[in-house]
């Protein structure tokens, strides 16, 4: 971890938002703005881009691949905490702050639509590490305790899932997404998958399940023509 953060450097910080009202929608109000006393050494972005290939029969040639979507973007950061060096008496404020972006938000709860909320990192005028997205992973790793066993240190790992508010981009085949549409599945498909790509939320993959009336969504014969219902019956 750098040094200290003094009062000319700018900190980094992770902003807790309500989730959004509808699929498509912005996040909604701030919840809190957890500020880091150590700016990291280092930061970890990722990106994986989906491609299919179909078998080839000819010896020594391969397939061309078939362009299947691009993945959200993952942001991994490690945040040191020290309540050694200020006027707290144990880093467990700090952690329960990070933890409420692990669970539903009291609002969503009260709308009987429990949502975890959304989060971004932000650091000074960087761009490409700074999106809206959801805490997919915390670890707090305790490293010293007071003699009340109060925890004093810790390193706590955060993983950030790009989680795009844009509206899903249009089928190909119809020209719209207003109207349902069907899927052939292939080997590897879920439809948390599938309705990440069709919506741009995997947790909608319960819709696409309804209309099919399909137990697993993780099991998906392979041949099976879906019924894909429009981005207006996720909402």
């Amino acid at each position: 971890m750098a040094g200290k953060a003094g009062a000319s450097l700018t900190r980094a910080q992770l902003v807790i938002m309500e989730p959004p009202a509808k699929v498509g929608a912005r996040p909604g109000g701030r919840l809190a703005s957890v500020k880091f006393q150590f700016n990291p050494n280092s930061l970890s972005l990722t990106k994986n881009v989906e491609w299919r290939r179909r078998p080839s029969r000819m010896a020594g040639q391969t397939a061309v691949p078939e362009f299947v979507g691009s993945g959200p973007r993952t942001l991994s950061v490690e945040v040191f905490l020290d309540a050694t060096a200020t006027h707290d008496n144990s880093v467990e404020n700090r952690v329960e702050q990070l933890l409420l972006a692990c669970v539903p938000t009291k609002k969503s709860r009260a709308k009987k639509k429990p949502a975890s909320p959304w989060v971004r990192f932000e650091w000074g005028t960087a761009k490409t590490t700074s999106f809206d997205g959801v805490l997919s992973n915390l670890s707090v790793d305790y490293s010293l305790f007071d003699v009340d066993g109060k925890p004093l240190r810790a390193r706590c790992g955060l993983s950030i899932e790009e989680a795009g508010s844009d509206v899903p981009g249009q089928n190909p085949t119809s020209g719209s997404r207003e109207a349902r549409r069907t899927h052939r599945v292939v080997a590897g498909d879920s439809l948390p998958e599938l309705a990440w790509r069709e919506y741009g939320d995997a947790t909608a993959w319960r819709v696409i399940a309804e209309a099919n009336d399909i137990d697993d969504p993780m099991s998906l014969a392979p041949g099976v023509e879906l019924l894909v219902p429009a981005v207006e019956e996720v909402r």
